[in-house]
């Protein structure tokens, strides 16, 4: 039995991945911030350890408490979370806070288990978003973390090839997840938009995305289900892609960024 240790399972994307492939006959450690979630997660049988990525201690104790449960053989990086907001009203705390959890500490955690996975092989893999891949307006924050996580995990996936340890991005879309909702607590701490240029945008379009039920679902949003199953591609292919696309939006993107000149691209997002 091989073991996967995977962030972010509270819900969403982490906790039907940590679903998936225990039923594929993985061992699953999952990682929760939240008391509630924790016990939930032990409920359901799992192995839980506590995480904060923006807390470096925490990052250590984690690791240091997965590894004392045995082998893991791959570790899947999921945990993240999002400010919206125009760019121009962010604020340095919110950037500082949103890097901290989304790559920093996921850094951190990736090689605190690096010296484990070269001397038993391991693979890492990393959830990024299609909007790693493009930019679209009020997503300034995500969106700089994730090219962020982009670059460092092509950097990674050159520098570890002669180890065995493997690197792996997968790219969703729209996915059908509490990011939106979650988003909300961290919208209201860091972005003053009635104080900003923007306000009356805020009003017409944001505000209205975030707080608002969604009159429809979006037409290319896919359930987690989705994600776990590239997830099993990744930890299981004999020689896994290192890139792994979900939903058709990012398929578009992908082309469009090879294809498209900056400013198709700028008029692209400007729509979205």
């Amino acid at each position: 039995m091989k073991t996967v240790l995977i962030t972010g399972c509270s819900s969403g994307i982490g906790l039907d991945a940590a679903r998936h492939m225990r039923a594929r006959g993985w061992r699953v450690i999952t990682t929760c911030r939240k008391p509630q979630d924790i016990e939930a997660r032990r409920a359901e049988g799992f192995d839980v350890v506590p995480l904060e990525l923006a807390d470096e201690d925490s990052v250590a104790r984690a690791a240091q408490t997965a590894l004392s449960l045995g082998r893991i053989d791959a570790l899947v990086n999921n945990a993240a979370f999002a400010i919206p907001g125009a760019s121009e009203d962010l604020p340095r705390g919110a950037l500082r806070a949103i890097f901290e959890a989304n790559l920093f500490g996921t850094h951190d955690l990736t090689v605190r288990l690096l010296p484990h996975f070269r001397q038993h092989g391991g693979r890492v893999v990393n959830i990024s978003s299609v909007l790693g891949l493009v930019g679209i307006p009020w997503r300034g924050a995500y969106v700089a973390t994730k090219f962020a996580m982009e670059g460092l995990t092509d950097v990674l996936r050159v520098e570890m090839a002669d180890t065995g340890v493997r690197f792996v991005l997968i790219e969703p879309g729209p996915i059908a997840t509490k990011i939106r909702l979650n988003s909300i607590p961290h919208f209201e701490r860091w972005i003053d938009w009635q104080a900003s240029p923007r306000a009356e945008q805020y009003r017409a379009t944001l505000l209205r995305r975030l707080y608002e039920p969604a009159a429809k679902k979006d037409r290319f949003e896919l359930p987690p289900a989705a994600v776990s199953a590239r997830i099993a591609m990744a930890l299981e292919d004999v020689n896994p892609r290192p890139r792994y696309y979900v939903t058709t939006p990012t398929y578009l993107s992908g082309i469009g960024r090879r294809l498209l000149s900056t400013r198709a691209l700028d008029w692209f997002a400007r729509r979205s």
